[in-house]
């Protein structure tokens, strides 16, 4: 049915592939303190060190993110395929919003959200409507977040129910308007739309959390708490409640411009 959507990859915590980057974050973290040259000037070697060490950071986040980005499984492509399908024709479609009308469903994120859980429900997969809360702590404020799961019960897993994410705004919720030009690259590398399993973007939220932290420090700026790794995986991995609600009512307004739904597609 096309290209496929990205998606990320992130394994439990005694997998390979989280052992993998828990080692690179690592080695950053004890990067500065690894460096033992004896040179006459220390302040210059300090900064020729600094800026060599925020280089390799980048390098390597770039390489880990594209190859997390590459991996996925037959579950993943196949609601990701559906997914792909049923977004673009809503995209063409021209139902009103039951929240805001007379504006269409598809500008509308909780009516699209809708719709396209009740469509993949018609297709037979087990599709539901998440919403995550969280309260507020010394660290975060508090906050909500709407996104859908699709859960395979059927499959032989010993960890039991797979959990397929799906994320309408997935590289939004990453960008920032003040970022350096390495953050700027890794946010180019995500998906529009984010269709993937839970745990691995468990590992993609560590990733990008990691170098929003490191581009601030780099600008010598403050992280605004809804950047912090424990807001952004609360939106995902917080509390929530699944539900599913009545498909949207086939009301057509008159022609409206063509608001097109991006979905990224990654070629390698």
């Amino acid at each position: 049915m096309g290209r496929e959507f990205s998606t990320t990859l992130a394994t439990s915590r005694s997998s390979n592939e989280v052992s993998f980057a828990d080692t690179v974050f690592g080695f950053w973290d004890s990067s500065n303190s690894s460096n033992d040259r004896d040179v006459d000037d220390d302040d210059d070697d300090e900064n020729i060190c600094t800026t060599e060490n925020n280089k390799a950071f980048w390098v390597e986040q770039d390489q880990l993110l594209k190859g997390i980005l590459c991996r996925t499984s037959s579950r993943e492509i196949k609601v990701r395929q559906a997914t792909k399908e049923l977004l673009r024709e809503l995209n063409m479609s021209e139902m009103l919003c039951v929240c805001r009308p007379p504006v269409v469903a598809k500008s509308c994120r909780n009516c699209l959200l809708r719709e396209l859980c009740d469509r993949l429900l018609n297709l037979g997969y087990n599709c539901a409507i998440c919403k995550s809360k969280w309260k507020s702590t010394s660290e975060i404020p508090s906050g909500e977040h709407t996104y859908l799961e699709v859960t395979d019960n059927l499959s032989n897993t010993k960890s039991g129910a797979v959990k397929v994410v799906i994320e309408l705004s997935f590289r939004a919720e990453f960008e920032m308007a003040r970022a350096n030009e390495e953050y700027n690259q890794l946010i180019r590398r995500l998906p529009e739309v984010y269709v993937g399993k839970a745990e691995r973007l468990r590992a993609l939220v560590k990733i990008m959390c990691s170098a929003a932290k490191k581009c601030m420090k780099e600008k010598k700026m403050h992280i605004g708490p809804w950047r912090k790794h424990e807001y952004m995986q609360a939106k995902w991995f917080g509390t929530s409640e699944r539900s599913t609600v009545e498909p949207l009512p086939t009301v057509y307004p008159t022609r409206q411009p063509n608001l097109r739904l991006q979905c990224s597609v990654l070629i390698y």
